[in-house]
């Protein structure tokens, strides 16, 4: 006959055990729904513990070590690099049965192109065939956009995150994506007949992306608005690297001399005016940058800081002494 203690001990064991397992069975599959839909990113070299632990934080699963312990007992997901949309308080079969697929959400930042897009975001979530049948819609979609681009989607599509619907087309992804830009644009003042500065909204949202380009971040884009809108005014080249980068399929690149002579119609220090089509994808700061340019007689800019400090002068002496100044603390 067992002691009363050892019977204790046994009953106490017996609730704790019972509790886990309570505990275990309502994290793996969750009471009360799913919620809404959640980002999950997953780097080059992310272990799965760093993986539940994002998904923790963003209430996609309420205890990484319970989805720790679930993998170890019923075996992982081969999880690939990229984004995935996961609906917060999903069960652990859910969460990986999403993970054990290709990612299902596609990321535009402001900056990329429409091509970046194709390559590094809807050809690693849907694959190559997909990703070809994307551009060539992208063309055919250009033709019925309410901005009237030249036959290009280029800088018409929103920054933002598209999750991928089961059975999603090309072309309705395009949707979404042009959609978006439709409101972000609203939502600053601009719309398909919106006109300022001489320019047609479409000619704007060129302006937008190779101020986006060259500003990069929102406090500098006003300024380089202007400087854009004054260089126009006077009839002659913009003089933008970025626009020189395009060319070569690259933003952000090292201009060289040679480059600057390569003619095109996206060299600036070869035509006069703006680009044919925008060069990146914009950002609502960029797009009120234009819309709201301060006035200013400023013609030339030149990064002076590491964290983003832009000198803008009105004369190429002033730019001069700005770009030794930018030499000086080892910029550029």
């Amino acid at each position: 006959m067992l002691s009363r203690p050892l019977v204790r001990v046994l009953a106490v064991s017996f609730v704790l055990l019972l509790a886990a397992v309570i505990w275990f069975v309502l994290q793996v599959s969750p009471i009360g729904g799913q919620g809404r839909e959640e980002y999950v990113t997953v780097n080059p070299g992310a272990s799965l513990s760093a993986i539940a632990g994002e998904m923790h934080a963003e209430g996609v699963i309420g205890s990484p070590l319970a989805f720790r312990i679930d993998t170890v007992l019923f075996g992982a997901p081969t999880v690939r690099v990229g984004t995935y949309g996961i609906r917060q308080n999903s069960s652990f079969a859910q969460v990986k049965s999403i993970l054990g697929g290709p990612p299902n959400v596609v990321a535009v930042a402001p900056l990329m192109t429409l091509h970046e897009v194709a390559v590094t975001g809807v050809a690693s979530a849907k694959g190559d065939a997909f990703a070809n049948s994307f551009v060539a819609d992208a063309v055919a979609a250009a033709a019925q956009n309410a901005y009237h681009p030249a036959s290009s989607l280029e800088g018409l599509i929103g920054a933002g995150d598209y999750v991928l619907a089961p059975g999603e087309t090309p072309m309705e992804l395009l949707g979404q994506m042009t959609s978006s830009f439709a409101r972000q644009a609203a939502s600053v003042g601009l719309s398909p007949s919106t006109t300022l500065n001489g320019l047609n909204a479409y000619q704007l949202i060129i302006a937008a992306s190779i101020t986006q380009e060259e500003g990069y971040y929102p406090f500098n884009m006003p300024k380089v608005a202007r400087v854009i809108f004054n260089r126009l005014a006077q009839g002659g080249p913009l003089q933008m690297d970025g626009t020189v980068c395009y060319t070569q399929g690259q933003l952000g690149c090292q201009v060289t001399p040679a480059m600057l002579l390569v003619a095109g119609p996206y060299n600036t220090y070869t035509i006069n005016g703006l680009t044919p089509t925008p060069i990146c994808t914009v950002s609502t700061s960029a797009l009120k940058a234009v819309l709201h340019a301060p006035p200013g007689p400023w013609l030339y800019f030149v990064l002076v800081t590491k964290s983003g400090t832009m000198k803008f002068s009105s004369t190429w002496a002033g730019q001069l002494k700005a770009e030794k100044l930018a030499q000086e603390r080892g910029v550029g």
